[in-house]
């Protein structure tokens, strides 16, 4: 077999390694700030408009600078699926829906085995158009329903001189799922198609609060954002775990990629075409939690976790992040109700 194609894919590759390594802004760019204009959340791009959250409402902010009420709903993530529908986290009614063409809402998912999931956060999804979200619950811990048993000392366990016969506790699960189908099958169906579990939880071992989610183009690796910032010693890391090839977590594959320590941990995330993680992250408000070793802004990481660059905003936590602009080219960040966007290279 021929060589030649070999090294002609070398070059393309060495480029595409070096890419992912430097910094994608653009030279002498300086971020804008918008203004408050209630950009907390959910930012993502479509046919010329921002889409973006304010605790109450989905706005949409069109190329002229102008917003406008998309939905009334509290919602946290967004993103649109391959026909070009909006996907929400609608953290107040808990569930996930999508927005069809017609403007009516369909339910994706509100139940995990019965049990309402607790305020669904951030979303996306895979090559196969299947959506993964997370559901953590910050503040109070009223209403949630998900439970599982956990062991604090497993069965037969060497504690002292005797073997345990296992100890455990029932915890609240703040968890990442992965929806298979809508909540509700069309009419007309045979019943096999209910044999696909509407959802699926994915175990993500070692991450305490899942918040932002983001999977490689290719499917390989499922990276979480751990932010249990309401907790000293809590974790606020940057996870990655490997994929097998039905899109669950391999066993033992929990990699910490960046770790924000004593700081406000990581929110919403993107990734571009080199590989790099745009983060959102960081404070500049000291809580009775968080320092503010790391300022608010987006860290840009290459895909082995290195800070490759850093775009500060303000005033204060900064919450997501989304590609768009024209030409795909600006990075638009939220970050404490002003939206803030810089142009990439």
């Amino acid at each position: 077999m021929s060589l030649k194609p070999l090294f002609l894919l070398l070059p393309g590759l060495f480029l595409a390694a070096c890419a992912s390594q430097r910094s994608p802004i653009a030279h002498g760019a300086i971020p804008k700030d918008h203004g408050a204009i209630g950009a907390t959340e959910g930012p993502a791009w479509k046919d010329g408009s921002l889409y973006f959250t304010d605790g109450k409402h989905i706005n949409r902010m069109g190329l002229d600078g102008k917003t406008t009420v998309f939905r009334h709903n509290a919602s946290n993530g967004l993103l649109f699926d391959r026909e070009g529908r909006l996907v929400a986290c609608e953290s107040g009614l808990r569930r996930v829906t999508r927005t069809e063409k017609d403007g009516s809402i369909t339910v994706l998912a509100d139940r995990f085995e019965g049990k309402r999931f607790n305020t669904p956060n951030d979303l996306c999804m895979d090559s196969k158009g299947r959506i993964y979200f997370t559901d953590p619950r910050y503040g109070s811990r009223e209403g949630m329903e998900i439970k599982e048993w956990t062991w604090l000392t497993p069965k037969g366990s060497i504690i002292g001189a005797r073997e345990s016969v296992g100890q455990g506790e029932t915890r609240f699960v703040e968890g990442v799922y992965r929806i298979n189908r809508e909540a509700k099958l069309p009419d007309g169906l045979c019943a096999f198609a209910y044999d696909v579990p509407n959802v699926t939880r994915i175990h993500c071992d070692g991450a305490e609060r899942p918040n932002g989610i983001l999977i490689s183009p290719d499917d390989r690796y499922l990276y979480i954002a751990d932010n249990n910032n309401n907790t000293h010693g809590g974790s606020r890391k940057l996870l990655r775990y490997t994929l097998d090839k039905n899109g669950d977590v391999k066993p033992g594959s929990r990699k910490v990629l960046f770790d924000w320590k004593d700081g406000r941990g990581p929110d919403g995330m993107k990734m571009d075409a080199a590989g790099r993680i745009y983060v959102a992250a960081g404070t500049n408000k000291a809580t009775e939690y968080e320092t503010t070793r790391f300022k608010a802004g987006c860290y840009i990481l290459s895909p082995s976790g290195r800070l490759i660059d850093f775009i500060p905003t303000a005033p204060d936590e900064c919450c997501n992040c989304a590609f768009g602009g024209k030409d795909g080219k600006t990075l638009f960040i939220t970050s404490g109700g002003h939206l803030w966007s810089v142009p990439l290279k």
